[in-house]
């Protein structure tokens, strides 16, 4: 088992860009309590499932991002074990809860010291966002339940605005560095990349995260992969020698930069120019998820694979975003209710269990896709039948299991147990929880879904993780 502590971390990074170890250990935190990782001159890094970078400008420290509620105290425990200069500012990239929720530590540090607390700058659609998730905390609540399998999760509707605000670019000049706020849609409207001239250093926000660009999330607000894939080519043109991304570890090296950066473009390019070439010819939706291929190779990539989005929702986010939510099948433009449809197809099939026993024949000769819609229309159409509801969800934990990105493995999960619920009398917290992988997501210990294999043998710490709620 390979040692994972701060002092080896960067070698760490150098083993995952060759393939030699996965992404599990970063994005589970087994770095977070080990302190700041000196990355070059004058920056420091706190390695976490959301990152923060930290720069010492000769005149206080600029925090970019500040992490989620989870690491706030360890980021301020690692930040003051190295230094006690003041935070003068802290850029927030996006408004995503993960990046957002370290700023209290430090608020709270300037009212006892009664000094000015830090500067919170963002793109100027950071408060709207806020204002949306506190007008939507219900919803967000349950989307994120279901994305993260954590039942007991609660959306916060209390957030650290920002205190200036930009609208395309902005310079900021601290101490002895020059921070240079770009705005670039991608996984949201609201993002920021950071470049740091003198250091040749780029923050990329969630603009790069080691994984094939979140850019599809079937559950979440409408993204933006054109000007995503625009945003890439032109930090690509920065000569950056230091990448320091949202998630996942840092890159060094011009040459590895541009490439990861061009990779990442190159995926989010086809994805665009297949799907606008097959909606120009008059393709129906269907007819585009099929037909869309990615590119040979890239998903191979260390730092493209599909474990949080995949490409199929990045095909679906670009139809919502070109054609709206029709689909050209015109049965769905004003459906019959769903429950209705799912009744006369089960009586046409002879029964919702027919149609449950054809699903688990589909099943077991590998057709999972069929399986599934044949048995959520049989739990549709007889949704107290518990025998019906043990095969929806074992065809649920298959596909499931058989997914790579938490995004499709979230909601499997979640349908898996709900249907258990149905058959076990029991509730979806209950069956969330019987595994120890369900009982480690439950717990908070929320990852990007599947990291290739266990290659770097973490998986036993994971316990451990969990209890401390990293």
């Amino acid at each position: 088992m390979t040692e994972h502590n701060a002092s080896g971390y960067m070698e760490y990074a150098d083993r995952v860009w060759h393939g030699e170890e996965s992404l599990l250990a970063h994005f589970t935190g087994q770095f977070a309590g080990g302190g700041l990782v000196r990355v070059a001159e004058r920056t420091g890094f706190f390695p976490a499932f959301a990152n923060v970078a930290v720069f010492d400008t000769g005149d206080g420290l600029v925090l970019v991002d500040s992490g989620d509620f989870r690491t706030a105290s360890q980021l301020h425990d690692a930040v003051r074990d190295r230094t006690q200069a003041p935070v003068s500012t802290v850029v927030y990239t996006h408004g995503h809860v993960d990046h957002v929720f370290g700023v209290g530590p430090f608020d709270r540090e300037a009212a006892d010291a009664g000094t000015a607390r830090p500067e919170v700058v963002a793109h100027e659609a950071v408060a709207a966002r806020f204002d949306r998730y506190r007008e939507t905390a219900g919803y967000n609540t349950w989307i994120n339940r279901r994305q993260f399998g954590v039942p007991s999760l609660n959306w916060p509707t209390e957030y650290r605005y920002p205190d200036t605000t930009y609208r395309d670019r902005l310079t900021l000049r601290r101490g002895e560095l020059t921070f240079e706020l770009v705005h670039a849609r991608g996984e949201t409207d609201d993002h920021t990349y950071v470049w740091i001239p003198e250091l040749k250093t780029l923050c990329t926000g969630d603009l790069f995260i080691w994984n094939s660009p979140n850019a599809g999330n079937p559950q979440k607000v409408q993204r933006y992969p054109v000007e995503w894939a625009a945003a890439l080519r032109a930090m690509q043109d920065l000569g950056a020698e230091v990448l320091l991304p949202g998630h996942g570890v840092p890159i060094l090296g011009a040459v590895r930069i541009r490439q990861a950066l061009g990779d990442t473009a190159d995926l989010l390019e086809s994805l665009c120019t297949q799907t606008r070439d097959l909606m120009n010819a008059g393709a129906r939706l269907d007819e585009v998820l099929h037909g869309v291929k990615v590119p040979p190779g890239l998903l191979e990539k260390p730092y493209l694979h599909p474990a949080y989005d995949e490409p199929e929702f990045v095909v679906r986010n670009l139809w919502r975003l070109w054609g709206g939510w029709y689909d050209q099948n015109p049965a769905n433009l004003k459906p019959a209710p769903e429950g209705a449809l799912a009744a006369e197809l089960a009586e046409a099939a002879g029964g919702a269990r027919a149609l449950a026993d054809r699903a688990a024949r589909l099943l077991a000769r590998g057709e999972l896709r069929l399986a599934t819609h044949l048995a959520e229309t049989a739990a549709l159409a007889a949704p107290a039948d518990p025998d019906v509801a043990r095969i929806r969800a074992e065809v649920f934990t298959r596909r499931a299991a058989a997914e790579t990105s938490t995004m499709a493995r979230g909601v499997f999960n979640w349908a898996a147990a709900e249907a258990s619920a149905v058959a076990e009398g029991t509730d979806v917290a209950t069956e969330l929880t019987r595994s120890d992988e369900g009982r480690r997501r439950a717990a908070g210990v929320i990852s990007v879904g599947v990291v290739d294999d266990d290659s770097c043998g973490c998986a036993a710490v994971m316990d451990d993780i969990a209890e401390r709620g990293v």
